[in-house]
Formats: structure tokens, sequence, C-alpha cells
């Protein structure tokens, strides 16, 4: 005991252990025939991230599992790394550049990269190292980055390969654009969001005429680049305008009015300005109508010269300068407030831009059928299963992937433009050459004529191979690990990149492997503040996780993160939920000091001891398999709250109080290392959530060496189950909690010695746990009789009736007030129960099950009162 500290302190064990365990090397893995892999690979976070509420949700889980099927006996292998993030990690470095007075338009390409790799090799890993703080046991030999030169290698040959089969293609589309990153985004890197807009009514003047026709539009500024003036054919009101023309404000261009059945006629005044380069419905509607396309946007969002007005100026300025302008010269009618929703770019945050641009396209019509067949019909198992509706949504209407990326930090598209400007695809400028050769049929063509693409791939582009890559399943498909550890076994993810990430890489697995990349897919919630709002450095209200970890202790956050962790739902993230997991870990040390205290003797056990060992072995087996049916269906959040409870409720409250020796006393050696083995059996179902404190129970327990640690031990068998037995607990703790309820009610001492008296069809109960129930209730008799006790205190658990004579410590007047006030209760509840039983359509509809719980409600209530009656008939003699 003395050893013991009163207070379990995470900070003395927690940078301990983990030490231990990466010296003995219990993360690693390596292929072994003799087991079964069981296989997650980590969802890469950015090079440029430090540790959020998100990774730290994610990341739990997935420790939960890979230590689970650890000590189940696989070979668990979890890969971790991280994910070169192009636009975000570029961002980063051109600001770095900036306060070092360094412009990144005045310094090379190679500069650049200089610069940014020593970008990442200080600041990459901060996010892998914060997780070790979790407690995190990936394979750290493994690490990987989506940028090393196998992973980059993996990435161009994907590339080649589907250019050769005819999936990438290059062309002129309309794009969304980041004017701050200055690149293309896929559709899904735009966030819609509704923002407080305005609505700006503009008068356009018929040419020859002194008419006018007034359209509506949220981006005045956009006029400037109008090709045409739209209405539906249906539209009386501007049937007069049919093969006319109109004259755009300020610059005067002619513009033709046509006729679409895209316009609505309801919205704003029915007539739509038509701006092809810089909105895709109108782009479509310019094809339709072979309408000019005139670009007004710079890369960088100013407006260009082709704009003839406000060149160079930033598009946001131009808009109130625009709308100024258009309503001193009596082209703006009126303005009113709109909310709409504006798309904005992911990575940067500002409002992306339409824009017409030439770039890298995958086609995803034919290539992601295999990803929704084997999806939609649970080859590979989505959790929950309700994300099903909305993969399928997206896979049934996905769009051509957009895959370059007009940045420098990234892998470079490996094209190779010819002095003519067709161009070829290869691996490396050397087959480039050759092909080009070929293609011309120059075979005096050098590597200095040609030009490789400036741009660079999509982020995603790496990181849908991620599962493959990560074993070099690609430049090296017979390798010992890529058979051996793919395909995986579950994913952990947010549902929230099911398309940027989830559904790439399934596509990935059936294109390039013809398997799907893992089983199972586990969807983790969205972590919330307890206003559901999503937590956030901005809002304020995300709290630093090693903050937390300090205050609370890694076992502690983890199991606060988990206790409201149901899957898919978002985690209504309170800092009490970390103090209940910290308060947990103190319930453990307390009751390992209680156990450590106990003195020993060879005598054998008591029939007391026995009965609560019986007991308890069998309810742990059952509890058990009902913990790894949870974990079968990733109810992780309900398997941690049942072992919570089976440690808190029926280990510690139950049974170590009914084998806990009296006072100075020892306890008999079978049971007390019955008691252990129970200890050390609860710590290992416990250990996936809470690693760091059961490791350090499982070393108190019993002496052991230091590397016989508990994240390597077998994960407890499952064993016999006695239902009987459970069930007779259950009612003897009720007994038990019903003497202690009339002690606190009757203010009766604790070490007052009581008797009771139980009337009872079911004797079996109170023979067996006779012992129990009098010692936990400090009884000197417990007797089983057919006659009620006038003037005793009574109880029942269930049917049964339970008397505890207190003559001399009774308020009879009160006793006879609180049976007439349970009466009148019991009275009302039998009233609605028959008024429901008496109902015809109730009795008839309702399932079987739901009429006979009610006709038990009705019976048991009909048994309550007529010993209440009694009860009150004999107070009252």
């Amino acid at each position: 005991m003395t050893q013991l500290s009163t207070k379990y302190n995470p900070s003395e064990t927690e940078d301990k252990w983990y030490d231990i365990w990466m010296k003995n090397k219990f993360f690693s893995s390596r292929p072994n025939p003799d087991k079964e892999p069981y296989t997650i690979v980590i969802p890469p976070p950015n090079v440029t991230g430090v540790l959020h509420m998100g990774h730290m949700l994610n990341n739990t889980i997935q420790d939960v599992l890979i230590r689970k099927a650890r000590m189940q006996g696989y070979e668990a292998c979890w890969v971790p790394g991280t994910d070169h993030a192009s636009i975000a990690t570029e961002t980063k470095v051109v600001a770095m550049l900036k306060e070092k007075g360094i412009d990144k338009n005045d310094i090379s390409r190679e500069e650049f990269l200089k610069h940014a790799w020593e970008w990442k090799e200080k600041y990459g890993g901060i996010i892998l190292e914060q997780l070790k703080k979790l407690g995190a046991s990936c394979d750290w030999d493994r690490e990987r980055f989506t940028m090393e030169p196998k992973l980059t290698r993996s990435v161009i040959h994907t590339f080649v390969d589907l250019y050769n089969h005819g999936y990438i293609y290059r062309g002129v589309r309309m794009v969304n654009w980041d004017p701050r990153g200055r690149t293309a985004l896929s559709d899904d890197e735009v966030i819609y969001k509704e923002v407080q807009s305005k609505l700006y009514y503009i008068r356009y003047p018929i040419e020859g005429e002194t008419g006018h026709i007034t359209i509506a539009t949220t981006r005045p500024e956009t006029i400037l680049g109008d090709t045409a003036v739209c209405v539906n054919p249906a539209d009386e009101r501007y049937r007069h305008l049919r093969g006319k023309r109109v004259l755009v404000p300020l610059i005067n261009r002619s513009v033709p009015v046509i006729e679409d059945d895209y316009v609505s006629m309801d919205f704003g005044t029915g007539c739509l300005k038509i701006t092809p380069a810089h909105d895709e419905n109108d782009y479509e509607i310019g094809m339709r109508h072979h309408l000019e396309t005139i670009d007004i946007l710079n890369d960088d969002g100013t407006l260009s010269e082709k704009a003839g007005l406000y060149i160079g100026e930033d598009r946001e300025v131009v808009r109130e300068k625009i709308s100024r302008e258009l309503k001193e010269k009596g082209y703006l009618v009126k303005v009113e407030d709109y909310v709409n929703k504006v798309g904005f770019s992911e990575r940067t945050d500002v409002p992306i831009e339409p824009k017409l641009s030439t770039q890298w396209f995958l086609k995803m019509d034919e290539i992601t059928k295999p990803a929704l067949k084997n999806v939609m019909d649970d080859t590979i198992r989505l959790v929950p299963p309700k994300f099903k509706n909305m993969y399928r949504s997206w896979m049934e209407n996905v769009r051509d992937w957009c895959i370059s990326r007009q940045l420098w930090w990234g892998q470079r598209i490996p094209a190779w433009y010819l002095p003519d400007g067709d161009y070829v695809v290869a691996e490396n400028e050397e087959k480039a050459l050759l092909l080009a050769r070929e293609k011309t049929g120059d075979k005096s063509l050098k590597t200095a004529d040609l030009r490789q693409d400036e741009d660079v791939l999509d982020t995603w582009f790496s990181s849908w191979l991620w599962p493959i890559t990560v074993f070099d399943g690609i430049i090296d498909p017979d390798n010992e690990d890529f058979k051996y550890y793919y395909p995986t076994s579950v994913l952990v993810t947010g549902w929230d990149i099911i398309f940027f990430w989830v559904a790439r890489m399934i596509i990935a697995g059936y294109y390039i492997t013809g398997k799907y990349p893992f089983k199972e897919v586990y969807f983790t919630g969205m972590v919330r503040d307890a206003q559901r709002r999503k937590m956030s450095k901005s809002l304020g209200n995300s709290p630093e996780p090693l903050e937390l970890i300090a205050r609370y202790g890694a076992d502690g956050v983890r199991t606060g993160m988990l206790f409201s962790a149901a899957a898919g739902n978002d985690l209504l993230f309170d800092t009490k939920l970390c103090e209940q997991g910290r308060n947990f870990s103190n319930k453990i040390w307390n009751a390992l000091r209680l156990v450590k205290s106990w003195k020993v003797s060879d005598e054998a056990g008591d029939a007391v001891n026995d009965t609560a060992v019986r007991w308890f072995e069998s309810h742990f087996h059952a509890s058990l398999a009902e913990v790894e049916d949870l974990f079968d269906k990733y109810r992780i959040s309900e398997a941690l709250m049942l072992i919570y409870k089976l440690i808190w409720d029926d280990y510690c409250s139950w049974y170590l109080e009914i084998v806990k020796p009296a006072y100075g006393q020892p306890i008999d050696r079978p049971t007390y290392d019955k008691t252990i083995g129970f200890f050390e059996n609860l710590m290992k179902v416990l250990h996936p959530f809470m690693p760091f404190i059961t490791e350090e129970v499982w070393h108190r327990l019993r002496d052991r060496e230091q590397s016989d640690c508990i994240m390597v031990s077998r994960w407890p068998e499952k064993g016999s189950v006695d239902a009987s037995l459970s069930s007779k607990a259950r009612q003897a703790f009720d007994v038990i909690s019903g003497v202690r309820n009339i002690r606190n009610a009757k203010q009766i001492p604790v070490k007052k010695v009581l008797q009771l008296q139980v009337i009872s069809k079911h004797p079996g109960v109170y023979r067996e746990f006779e012992g129990v129930i009098k010692k936990m209730a400090n009884l000197d008799s417990l007797i089983l009789s057919d006659e009620k006790i006038p003037g005793a205190a009574g109880f029942m658990v269930g049917t049964d009736e339970c008397f505890i004579p207190l003559d001399q410590h009774i308020d009879r007047d009160k006793e006879i007030e609180n049976i007439q006030k349970e009466i009148a209760y019991t009275e009302g509840f039998l009233k609605s129960v028959t008024k429901k039983l008496d109902n015809e359509r109730f009795v008839n509809n309702a399932p079987e099950k739901v009429v006979a719980m009610e006709q038990k409600k009705k019976e048991d209530a009909e048994h309550k009162l007529k010993a209440l009656k009694e009860k009150l008939s004999h107070f009252k003699k």
C-alpha cells in the first residue's frame, strides 16, 4: 500500500508506458502466415495540421479497434502517415516566404520547392507526435507521406495508366476557380454557405429604341462579360423583344435577346443576363446559342483588360464601384436584400469563381460502376447504413473529376508539350522523349525541346490510392506486405469526406486491384459543442486537445469523447465528460488499493464468497458476449458504457463489497485469486479504451516483468453463462437496496442489525443468496413466511413482499400517511392501465407482446394495491 498513491496520477504513467510499448516494438507488425491480418490505414492528416477534436475522436476509435484486434490474436497493423495537402501547404509556405520578404513570383519552382520541403521537415510531423500523447498504437516504422518518392511514383504510374486507357483527358471546361489559391477546385472542394447578398435590378437599353429591359443579378460586375439577355419563350411579357438587341450598360456592347426554356419566369424580372465565361449555366446556354465568351477576370480575381473598365481592380471592390456608377448614370433601378448560397473554397475560404479553364479531367461514368455496385450490395459495409443513400446519390450523379491544380507543391502532371503544342504523357522525361520522337517521327528531338506541364495533381488524386500505396501495391504488387495486408479491414473516417475520399478510394481499389480497399467503413460524427455548433478555433468553442490530456489524462479524454460518440451521430462534447472519464480512473485505482490492502489466508472460501464468485464469473461472460456483439455492430460507445457499468456498479459496488473481509480480517485464498483474476479480465476488456491506467493496474495486480504488458495479453475467452444465477443476483441486489432505502428513510444507522421477512412464490433466490443479502443488508435473520408482520416497514421486489419489523423506529401516523399516498398513486396507475386494456382498438391492433406487458403491469399493480391495503389495515389496528 505504501507504493500506491491515494489518487491516480496520469502524468506518472502515460509517458512511461508509451515509451515501454515503443521500446518493445509492440506496435510493429510483420506478415505472419499463422495469423489473420487486421489492417487499418490512418486517414492521413494534412502536414499543415495540428491535433483537433475531430482527429482525437477518429484516432481514438481506430486505436480502440486495433488494440482489441491485437489482443484477439490478429496480426494488427495500423499504418500512420500524412498528406501533402497541396493548397493548404502552398498557402503556408507562401506566407512564410512573405514574412522573409520573398515573393513566390520572384523565385523559381525549384527554389520554392526547396523552401516547401524545409517547411515540411520542420512542421509536417507535429500532428503525428501529438497522436502519441493520445496513446495511438500505430506502427510508426511504417509511417508514409503522400509525396515521398515511392508514393509519387505510384501516383504518376496511375495517371499514365488511366490516360492510356482513355480515362484522363485535357480540355477546356467551366471549373471552380479559387482566386486566392489561383487554382482550379473540384466540385467537392467547394463549400456552399448561405450569405446575405443583394439583388441588383439593372436596365439594359433596347438598341434603336427608347425602351429598356430590366434584369436582376447578384453580381453586377459581371455585366462587363455579358454576351446576351435571355427570356423564356413562353413569357408573353417579352414577346415584343424577339429578334431585337440590347446594349450592355456602361460599355454599350450590343448583344442579342435570346429565348431558352432554362429561364425561370418567376425569378427576378424573368430576364436573365448571360455571361458564358463566368457561370456554368450561362456557359451551357451560350453553347446552345453559339454566343461569344468573354473572360473578364484574371486568375487572382481582379478584372482583366477584356472587362474594359476597372482593369486590375479586385472583383469585390468593383462590385461596389460599378453599382454606384450604374446608379449615377440611371441604369440601376433598385437594390434588394437577398439571401443566397455562395460557393467558397474549402481551403482558402474565399468565394469561388466559375471560370473557363484548360484543365485535366478524369472520366467518372464507367470507372465508378464497380464502386457503386459493391457498396449497394454490402460487399463493402457502410456503418451506419444510412450513408448508403448519400453515397448512391453522389455516385449516380457523378461528374468528371478536375484533377489538375495550378500549384507547385504536389505531384507534377506527367505531360510534356512538343514545340508544336501537342503533348505526350509518360512516367518520366526519358520515356516522354521516346514517345515524342515516335509521335512526330523526328528522331532529332531532345529533352530540351520538351516542356513539362506546370500544373500538379489534385491532392485527392494521391490520397485516393492510400490503402494501396502505403504497401507499395502499385509499383510492386507482388511484395509480401501488399499481398498480406491488402485489402484492409476497416476505414474509420468522418462522413463529410465520403465523396472527397471514401468513394474515390473504392473506385481506385476496384480499378487497380479488382478488390475493395477495405471491407467496412465506420463513419464518425462531427464533434460539436453543447449548443450543437461544430467545434472550431474561429468560434472559440474548441478546446486544445493537449491541454485536455494534461488536465484529465489521455484515458479521461478518450472515454470522455466516446461516452457520447454513437456511430455516425454528432458528438456533443463537454469537458464534464472528460471529468467523468478521470473519475472512472480514480474509481479503478481505489478498487486496486482496496484489494491490494487485504490480507490473505489459506482457509477455504465461505458460502457467501462462493455465491459472489459464481455470480460475477457468469455475469462477466454474459457481459463479454454483449461487448463483442456491440463491437461487431460498431456500437463502440455502447460497448464502453457497458464495460463502465460492469466495473463501476457490478464489480466495485457489488462484488468487492460482498467479498470484502471484515476490518482486520483476512480474505480466503480462493476468493482472493478469483478477485484478482476478475480484475485482470476487466482491465483487458477496458484496455482498448483506456490503455494507460489498465497497463498500470495490470502490473500492480501481480509481480510482472516490465515487458509482460496487458496490451499484448490475450483477450478473455468466452465462458459459460448461468442466466438463472444472474436473475437471482439482480433480485437479491434489489432486496438489499430495498433494505438500505428503508434505513435511509427511517434514519436507522447502518450498524443496526435488522430482521427481514419475505413472502415469495420463488424462495430459491433467498436460499441461494441468503448469506449475501444478510451480509450486505446487515441482517441477523432472513425469514421466508406466508404471514405479514403488522406494523412492519415494507417494500416490494417484483411480486415479493418484504417486511422489516421496526416498531421502535416508526412514527405510526407518518407511516400511515406514506402508505395512503402510495395507495393513491398505485390506484391511479392501475386505472390508466385498465383503461388502455379496455380499449378494443388497442387490444386488437397492438402487438401481442405489448398487450401482454400491459396485462402484466395490471396484475402487478393489483397485487401491490392489495398488499398496501393490508399493510394499512395492520397499522390502523
